[in-house]
Order: C-alpha cells, then structure tokens, then sequence
C-alpha cells in the first residue's frame, strides 16, 4: 500500500508521476544574477534553470528576494527607481536583459499575476479587451472569440457570460484573481510569474485558484511565489529556496520539489521545510 506524503495530498506514487510529468528542458536559463535597488544588494549571484512547461515554486522567508527575482524574469524592476540588474536570463534565444528587447512584448510573453486581485475598474468584458486592443488587436469577433477562450480556461465563462459588461470589481476576490489570470492568458503568453496569488484569499477561494494554476502544468510555464509550503508541494514539480545570507538574498537549493522536500542537501533547507526555522 502506498503511503502518503505529508502535506500534500498525493500518495508518494501520484507525487513521483505528477513531479515526473515533465521532461526538464530549459525555458529560462538565469546565471549570476544580481540586483541591487540603489546602494542595496538585494539578491545575489543566482542561476538556475526554469524548465519549459513545468511549474516551479520559489520557497523562503518574507525578505530574501523571491519577488525581486521574479520581477527580473519580465523586467518589471525596470519599474523601480535606482534598480540596477546584473548577469544573464536567456529565454530560448531572448536576452531578457539586453536593451534591445522590447519590454511591451517580453510582457506579452511573459505574464505577471500579483498578491492582490488587481482588475481594472471596468468592465469584465474591457478588462480583457483592452490589452489585446493595446497590442494591435481590431477585430471583435476575434476579440470575443479570444476572451470567451481565456475565460473559459480559468474556469469564469459559465459564472460571468451574461454580465460580461458589469463592472469587475463586483466579482468575488477569487473570481477577480482568476479574471487577473485570463487577463494574462488572452494574449497567449509562454510564462506565467505568480506573486503568492492566493494569499489575499479565503481558503475556498484559494483551493479554486490552487487548482487552476495545477491544470495549467504542461500548457504553459509556471514560475510561483508562495509562503504556503503544502501549497508548494501540491502545486510545483520544481522548487527553490531563497535566503538571507550576510543581508543579501540568495539560493540556497533548487531542486525536484519532492527532492527539496525529502531529501534537502543543504542543512538550511531541512531546517526551513521541516519548520525549524522560517
């Protein structure tokens, strides 16, 4: 009889085939990767290997630089003032980094969802209309064709079909997060950056969003912050974790998640998965 993993919610046979789904080819290559925000260093020399189709989940304490890293992948801390990036993402072919890639369609192909449900105060229908307009997109029944797809896809078509013009901000905040994830979806992006997208969440909620982001294993990849380490297990085939060392962040292990979990290499690891330290 097969045991069960703690946390899960899988046998350790179902957690060995759904962390072995995906065959580990790099979609995003980071090396030496290093920010500082003025004077400060905030992450430090990191490289790992983002594999295509897969979702991988960036575990650590609130501080050590899981954001900040995140933010690189698609250079939203092109955002922020003073911010200075050093070191290599390469993207099948595209260096994220270089100042001649156009951060409008980066964006496009790597999409970004926030801690906070962030719908803009319009309708449900512009919500996702507007950023196919702003990327060049005139033709409505192709509009309508493509909205009804993203919907559909994070689950929303049935609950909202027949209030598509009513405001956005009169869904529920899971319904308002998974508009965020359509709104992503609509433009067809390879990658998708979760920013612990079910922390602003009720648990019902949470599980429901927790679920689309496991049904989008495989059609796109998936990069995820979450301080919800059962969450992490669940969700992830791979997983890293960040540290503060000498007050700068840095990763301490990246590995399989079920590796990560039951097996850490680093003493640091152990510590934090098993809860002794965090």
């Amino acid at each position: 009889m097969l045991k069960h993993s703690p946390d899960s919610g899988y046998t350790l046979g179902q957690l060995k085939q759904h962390q072995s789904c995906c065959v580990p080819r790099a979609h995003i290559s980071i090396r030496n990767l290093s920010v500082h925000y003025g004077h400060k260093q905030v992450l430090a020399n990191v490289s790992l290997d983002i594999y295509k189709g897969c979702i991988t989940a960036l575990i650590g304490p609130s501080g050590c630089g899981k954001t900040t890293f995140l933010s690189t992948l698609n250079r939203m801390t092109d955002l922020l003032p003073q911010s200075h990036v050093d070191g290599s993402i390469d993207a099948e072919g595209l260096s994220i980094l270089s100042k001649e890639t156009n951060c409008l369609q980066l964006r496009r192909r790597i999409g970004m969802i926030f801690q906070k449900p962030n719908p803009f105060p319009m309708s449900i229908f512009r919500n996702l209309a507007l950023p196919l307009r702003e990327h060049g997109l005139r033709d409505k029944a192709l509009i309508q064709q493509k909205i009804e797809q993203a919907l559909t896809e994070v689950g929303l078509w049935q609950e909202v079909k027949d209030r598509l013009h009513s405001s956005a901000t009169l869904l529920s905040g899971g319904q308002q997060q998974r508009l965020c994830v359509a709104r992503a979806l609509v433009l067809e992006p390879e990658i998708l950056l979760m920013d612990e997208p079910c922390s602003a969440l009720d648990p019902m909620s949470s599980a429901v969003v927790e679920d689309l982001i496991i049904s989008l294993r495989g059609r796109y990849t998936v990069v995820i912050v979450t301080h919800n380490l059962a969450q992490a297990r669940r969700v992830a085939n791979y997983a890293a974790f960040f540290w503060m060392k000498e007050q700068v962040g840095k990763l301490v292990e990246f590995a399989q998640c079920e590796r990560l979990f039951e097996t850490p290499e680093d003493p640091l690891t152990a510590a934090y998965v098993n809860g002794s330290r965090g």
